[in-house]
């Protein structure tokens, strides 16, 4: 098992798998939800993971690799970059998103499950113990205001970080991650103890490949994000409640990561 060869078998399952195929109920369409995947890998010793303890990066409740899988030699992470037909449609959105991004979010969080699940039972099969940290039942995340117990928005497993160190990219000012192929999308992870050469990270700051053009702040209908803060979790939360009514049975937003110049691209390097 090589690296060409998972990610052969990537590819091949995201075009193949009946599960990127959605029919929308309202309007009856078809919808591929993603395009092939991007792979990228980094030791399960790089540094980084242990630098994610800081407070104010992850905190101490996240669990580097080898606390996922005590024989941990590579953090895999693939980038599922959502289909022209689902971006476009959330592009030409302006204060709810359209029912393709939902269903991208939701149906689309199940194609990233299966595809994890796909990955981790070839690497078991060529006899490498391997975890999905996001799909395990010591992972947890916390997705409201903090509290006396705990804190908030957060989790013990980070896909956006886990990408940042596999060498797929940096954050922009909404938080989502930039890649090569944009932000639109979504990320997925694996712990195994199979080796592979690490990806090499084409920047050393986690907000290099972010311009600051200030389009997603103008895309916010939350006015969630901003050039001195950031994103502001409480706020797109409190839009998200707002909307939630108008897209029951789903959930979801992203009109952030659409009509934007990191959409589909990293800005600087068309």
């Amino acid at each position: 098992m090589d690296a060409a060869h998972l990610e052969k078998l990537a590819a091949d399952f995201t075009l193949e798998s009946p599960l990127n195929r959605v029919v929308m109920e309202q309007s009856g369409e078809a919808l591929t939800l993603f395009d092939p995947p991007l792979l990228g890998y980094a030791s399960a010793v790089d540094p980084l993971f242990e630098a994610f303890l800081a407070p104010g990066v992850i905190g101490p409740h996240y669990r580097p690799p080898r606390q996922w899988l005590a024989d941990a030699r590579t953090v895999i992470s693939f980038f599922l970059p959502f289909s022209q037909a689902v971006r476009s449609r959330n592009r030409a959105a302006r204060s709810v998103p359209s029912q393709a991004w939902l269903y991208g979010r939701v149906e689309g969080q199940r194609f990233v499950e299966a595809l994890t699940l796909h990955l981790q039972k070839a690497l078991r099969d060529a006899g490498f113990e391997t975890v999905a940290p996001s799909l395990s039942p010591e992972f947890w995340t916390v997705s409201e205001p903090e509290t006396e117990d705990g804190p908030a928005f957060t989790s013990n497993w980070s896909e956006r970080h886990a990408a940042y160190a596999c060498g797929l990219g940096t954050f922009g000012l909404s938080r989502g991650l930039i890649t090569r192929r944009g932000m639109a999308g979504r990320f997925g992870s694996l712990v195994a103890a199979w080796e592979t050469p690490p990806t090499p990270r084409e920047y050393r700051s986690h907000y290099e490949w972010c311009i600051r053009c200030g389009a997603c702040i103008r895309r916010c209908p939350g006015k969630a994000i901003s050039l001195e803060r950031g994103k502001d979790h409480h706020l797109c939360l409190a839009y998200q409640t707002v909307i939630l009514p108008q897209c029951r049975p789903r959930f979801g937003c992203g009109l952030c990561q659409t009509g934007v110049p990191c959409e589909a691209a990293r800005p600087l390097f068309r």
